[in-house]
């Protein structure tokens, strides 16, 4: 049963439709909140949203997936629909998110970053149990003038004119 409504999308602040936009508005609300841009590598995403009065964040994607994150060494495992309140370092009430520890498949469902952004990210379980590892396991390297002009395709370009127009004489 999908947690996202027609309520919700009716309230939302943004929501995009089509993989490459949610790939770039996704990272780029990462970063604004403090967060690191490869904490959600979800693939073949077909719409995202934000609620901005809220926090309220959604992910669609295709089909579940599962990425390694090689520089921890940790498998996670990501469902087809990803949801939480996000507010600056922080992620509360996550759904749709496990990591393997051992040989379990544990839910998270708070992130939180200290001394963004060169501390630790602390991943917490609804049992209370968490785990710390550094905030650069979870950056992905990109050049900023393409993420930058990337966030602004879709988005209206008003066009600048002068309020007084100057003839020659």
């Amino acid at each position: 049963m999908s947690l996202i409504t027609d309520e919700i999308r009716a309230s939302a602040s943004e929501m995009y439709k089509g993989n490459d936009m949610c790939q770039v508005k996704s990272k780029f609300l990462l970063t604004e909140m403090g967060l690191p841009n490869g904490l959600l590598p979800l693939q073949d995403m077909e719409e995202c949203g934000y609620v901005k009065e809220t926090g309220f964040v959604w992910l669609i994607q295709k089909n579940k997936t599962e990425h390694k994150f090689d520089k921890i060494d940790r498998l996670v495992k990501y469902a087809t629909e990803v949801t939480a309140y996000v507010e600056p370092n922080k992620i509360k009430k996550l759904t749709g998110v496990k990591t393997k520890e051992l040989f379990m498949w544990i839910t998270l469902s708070d992130i939180y970053v200290d001394d963004p952004p060169t501390g630790k990210i602390t991943f917490k379980t609804p049992t209370g149990l968490s785990r710390c590892f550094p905030v650069a396991a979870f950056e992905i390297e990109e050049e900023p003038k393409e993420v930058d002009e990337a966030a602004k395709e879709g988005q209206e370009h008003a066009e600048v004119k002068p309020a007084v127009e100057v003839k020659e004489v």
